[in-house]
């Protein structure tokens, strides 16, 4: 028996985010997406193709990584879009190190030159950067690395970039590009009862069709309440670790995400721990 009550889909679940941007049927959603956010760099992407999220290690003693969505445009430049929920201690070290794994995949046998194909890490952050929380200005942060004497790019084909989605304030009156339109839609679509006024391009249009909860299949809507009730469970959980926007005690928070059962992969992921480390709990 259906028992929620929302329109539209949480985006900040597992499931809603994976719906709408990992699947092959939604991919427009994911190539419109990252065409706002970098075609300033790339050009327009015209197409996309899924890559495995799961990313092994050389060596059996080294830590693997899971991404949300990995995939590489037709130019063989490779995107690694992560939804982060709560705040990670190192989550940025964590977001250097995934970016790791698509430099090294592209080294060839034998003769190379090492010319490399760009890399993007994009993180969609429920969640506002304790150094940054002052700042209620800036939400979108775009990283290369740069020559400090200068101040000019030193490198061009490495790049993270941070939206902190708590900052993100617009109401639909104020939304004017068709990039403050995602960001609008991110942020909000599980509070809306219908598509807003200012939201009817075609794009749109695929997204609250494929977000409506009353479209869902019997199977589709246990997945959803499933990943929302998991959702849901973690926030208020996690409501008794912050301080000050900080998550207290790593452990403690894994053994709450454990009684939940949680995947181990997204324990990892939301506490910073290792596998192992869990396991142990």
């Amino acid at each position: 028996m259906r028992a929620l009550t929302d329109t539209y889909i949480n985006l900040f679940t597992d499931f809603g985010f994976k719906k709408l941007f990992g699947t092959e049927f939604n991919k427009p959603l994911l190539i419109d997406f990252l065409n706002e956010l970098i075609s300033s760099e790339t050009g327009t992407i015209a197409d996309l193709t899924y890559l495995s999220n799961e990313q092994l290690p050389r060596t059996s003693e080294e830590r693997r990584a899971i991404f949300d969505i990995h995939c590489k445009n037709e130019a063989g430049e490779t995107f690694i879009v992560e939804l982060q929920k709560v705040k990670q201690n190192w989550f940025k070290d964590r977001s250097v190190y995934y970016s790791t794994f698509p430099i090294q995949q592209q080294a060839e046998k034998g003769e190379w030159d090492f010319k490399l194909k760009a890399v993007y890490t994009i993180g969609i952050l429920d969640f506002v950067f304790e150094e940054d929380k002052d700042d209620t200005n800036v939400f979108h942060h775009e990283v290369k690395m740069v020559d400090t004497k200068t101040g000019k790019v030193f490198f061009d084909k490495l790049t993270y970039i941070y939206l902190e989605m708590p900052k993100f304030n617009l109401t639909e009156d104020q939304l004017e590009t068709h990039f403050d339109k995602w960001l609008y839609v991110l942020k909000n679509l599980h509070h809306l009862t219908n598509r807003p006024q200012k939201l009817q391009e075609r794009i749109f249009g695929q997204l609250f069709e494929q977000a409506e909860i009353a479209r869902f299949t019997e199977l589709e809507y246990d997945a959803y309440e499933s990943s929302l009730k998991i959702y849901r469970d973690l926030q208020n959980s996690l409501n008794t670790k912050f301080d000050e926007g900080k998550i207290e005690k790593s452990f403690d928070v894994a053994r709450i995400a454990k009684g939940e059962n949680l995947p181990v992969a997204l324990i990892v992921k939301l506490t910073g721990l290792s596998e192992d480390e869990i396991n142990s709990l």
